[in-house]
């Protein structure tokens, strides 16, 4: 889902090299790191957390932010929000809308 569209949910086949995830499968699991692009934009952090090793069933929602200035001078901020949900092996299909296995919160300060 994208705000761009409304958050209108929808499926899509994408090349995973465009979406801010690794994934690796590892046999009985499966390893996910989000990719922090682009990192000029990103607020301070003190490290970023591991991958997430997932197993059949399970869930991850892993948050980071990103704040951008503007040619236009420091007042001028944006900000931005990736929020990747990711599960593993046969889930329900409405998995997403319950809590997660594993939370990863990578947000930083936006001032």
């Amino acid at each position: 889902m994208s705000e761009r569209d409304g958050f209108e949910p929808h499926e899509s086949e994408r090349d995973l090299r465009q979406v801010g995830l690794s994934l690796r499968d590892e046999g009985d699991r499966l390893r996910v790191l989000a990719r922090v692009e682009p990192l000029f934009g990103l607020p301070p952090r003190p490290r970023r957390p591991p991958a997430v090793r997932l197993v059949p069933g399970h869930w991850v929602r892993w948050q980071l932010n990103y704040r951008f200035s503007s040619a236009a001078g420091i007042r001028d901020w944006s900000y931005w929000l990736d929020t990747f949900n990711v599960a593993y092996g046969p889930v329900d299909p409405n998995v997403f809308l319950s809590e997660p296995t594993i939370l990863v919160d990578e947000c930083g300060p936006v001032r």
